[in-house]
């Protein structure tokens, strides 16, 4: 069939070419340059020379696709997951941990240095183990009539597919056990046509399942469900839609932090990496340094994570948090735990806050920890607040840089960073900064 130039037409030409990998981006791509261009490859790492296909072009960067590595660098390992390069949940396998972590500090501070002007030296990072460290997983679930088969696993990389998972290493071992035996129990359901996801969950009493199911179950679903929790000691609940959940079998969960018991609903929001939200909580009550006669404004507070840990040396703690869901559990863990000192809202931290009751108090520190959009509608009321210590937990470092220019017009100074390796393997970049208000040197 004829083809025929049309000026509309993009014309491209995939070229093979041969290039040197100068660093590792946040997102586990080796970064070359070419015809003074950033080139992006999947898979190369710094110091390799790799033959590659250009299969984009922009006017300032290119993506490459790795044909064949010339060298490899000393920190380069063999990834310990047989689905690592087709399914999408880690990008960086075949680096080693402080290759990983240093590629994603040099970028924090880059950024920072970028938007701000300048950067402290970055503290060390907060880590905890390299694998078996994640306590949440969200399992795809899809049934092919023409195998008669379930599929059970998490998204292919760029794609919609499911890879099917025996093993996951960055799985707390206590989850990744229970893929064999979870996927055999569900393929044996009547209902196996008709079944959404199945969520799992290590609270500190064990594990849970939350199985998101189509239709009502059968009763002899529900026996099998209940002799599946029963053998493997898991809390099981229903999913018949988004909104209801039912507990089918097991004890409500929880987690501990700072020798405090919070229970949580199976859907909320917990921190993913146990280890280092320990670690996490503790530096930001250390870099607070907070007073016994002191006030503290807890922002995007979630269920507690840092307000209830805080109540225990302040005076007075606010939590303000956008999910009611998440605002109820925080007052209920506050009334469990004897923390009367500590105070949740219900509010829409985008929306202008300057009316209501507890932005019109008075606070000496505040933290806050938003979601990747960031903090940009309380920016200028946390100023307006003078408190004398900021702490910001990000999870976006372009966000985190963006807010703190607020801060930083405002008088304060960026007293201290730290990364926090929260996602190993994966892209994601989290980090956490203390401003202080005048002289003053940071714990």
């Amino acid at each position: 069939m004829a083809q025929f130039y049309s000026a509309n037409r993009r014309v491209t030409t995939k070229q093979t070419i041969t290039v040197t990998v100068n660093s590792l981006d946040p997102f586990g791509q080796g970064v070359a340059r070419h015809q003074g261009k950033a080139i992006f490859i999947l898979g190369a790492l710094p110091g390799e020379q790799a033959e590659i296909e250009l299969i984009e072009q922009k006017r300032q960067y290119g993506r490459g696709k790795l044909k064949r590595l010339l060298n490899q660098c000393s920190e380069r390992v063999t990834p310990p997951c047989p689905h690592f390069g087709i399914c999408g949940g880690c990008q960086q396998q075949h680096a080693n941990s402080q290759l990983q972590q240093q590629s994603k500090a040099d970028s924090l501070q880059r950024l920072i240095i970028r938007e701000t002007g300048g950067c402290p030296e970055l503290a060390p990072v907060i880590c905890g183990p390299e694998y078996g460290y994640r306590r949440r997983a969200r399992l795809g679930l899809l049934y092919h009539p023409k195998r008669q088969q379930l599929q059970m696993g998490f998204r292919q990389t760029e794609s919609h597919d499911l890879v099917c998972v025996k093993c996951c290493p960055v799985l707390r071992p206590e989850l990744e056990r229970l893929l064999q035996p979870l996927y055999q129990c569900l393929s044996a359901l009547q209902a196996v046509r008709r079944l959404g996801h199945a969520e799992l969950v290590l609270a500190d009493n064990g594990p849970l399942l939350v199985l998101r199911h189509l239709d009502t179950l059968k009763e002899v679903d529900r026996a099998a469900l209940i002799e599946f929790a029963k053998k493997e000691q898991v809390a099981v609940y229903l999913a018949a839609d988004s909104d209801q959940l039912e507990k089918l079998f097991g004890e409500d969960p929880y987690y501990q932090i700072e020798g405090l018991r919070l229970a949580f609903h199976p859907r909320d929001f917990i921190q993913v990496n146990d280890a280092v939200n320990q670690q996490m909580v503790a530096q930001a009550i250390a870099w607070l340094d907070i007073q016994p006669d002191e006030r503290v404004l807890d922002l995007f507070c979630g269920m507690g994570n840092f307000t209830l840990p805080l109540a225990k040396l302040a005076r007075e703690v606010v939590g303000v948090e956008g999910v009611a869901a998440l605002v109820a559990n925080g007052q209920y863990n506050a009334l469990n735990n004897t923390l009367p000192n500590a105070s949740f809202f219900h509010e829409n931290l985008e929306s202008d806050i300057s009316c209501q009751p507890w932005a019109t108090q008075g606070f000496d520190k505040v933290l806050l920890d938003p979601a990747r959009a960031g903090a940009a509608g309380v920016m200028s009321h946390i100023v307006k607040l003078a408190p004398k210590r900021v702490v910001y937990v990000s999870c976006n470092p372009t966000t985190l840089a963006r807010d703190s220019q607020v801060l930083l017009a405002a008088g304060y100074r960026l007293a201290q960073v730290r990364m926090l390796d929260m996602f190993p393997h994966t892209g994601h970049l989290e980090s956490m900064a203390l401003f202080i208000q005048g002289p003053g040197v940071a714990k």
